[in-house]
């Protein structure tokens, strides 16, 4: 799979990892579920967003300096994600992990349509650099 996602254009890159976080999120549906799960899913979704503040977002901001308030958006975004997921790892209850699934689902959808461009001009061989796995 890694050389095909080299081939694949940037934002398709950035659905592909959206939605597999999508689809491990959707797995934390119970309490034990969110004690046997949570730490794999908080850790790649901390690494798929490490890796956009030090990769894709300062590479975006510089090659398109318009996109400079949508990329302060989306790190806004991230502080709310990680407070989100405090909560969600102190008290692992169904509101905790579906309001972590609202507001991801709103980042994510905000992200893919707004970066779409900009990421497609980048050489889709910097994937994992610029977005992690």
């Amino acid at each position: 799979m890694p050389e095909y996602d080299r081939l694949l254009a940037l934002s398709h890159q950035l659905a592909d990892i959206h939605d597999r976080l999508r689809e491990q999120l959707a797995d934390l549906d119970t309490a034990a579920d969110l004690t046997a799960h949570c730490l794999a899913f908080c850790d790649a979704l901390t690494r798929h967003h490490s890796a956009e503040e030090a990769g894709a977002f300062p590479r975006i901001e510089a090659d398109h300096p318009e996109l400079r308030t949508v990329v302060a958006e989306l790190r806004r975004d991230h502080e709310l994600i990680v407070e989100s997921l405090r909560k969600l790892a102190a008290a692992p209850t169904k509101l905790e992990r579906d309001t972590l699934a609202a507001l991801l689902e709103t980042h994510f959808t905000y992200e893919e349509r707004k970066l779409a461009a900009a990421l497609d001009h980048l050489d889709p061989g910097l994937g994992p650099t610029l977005l992690g796995s």
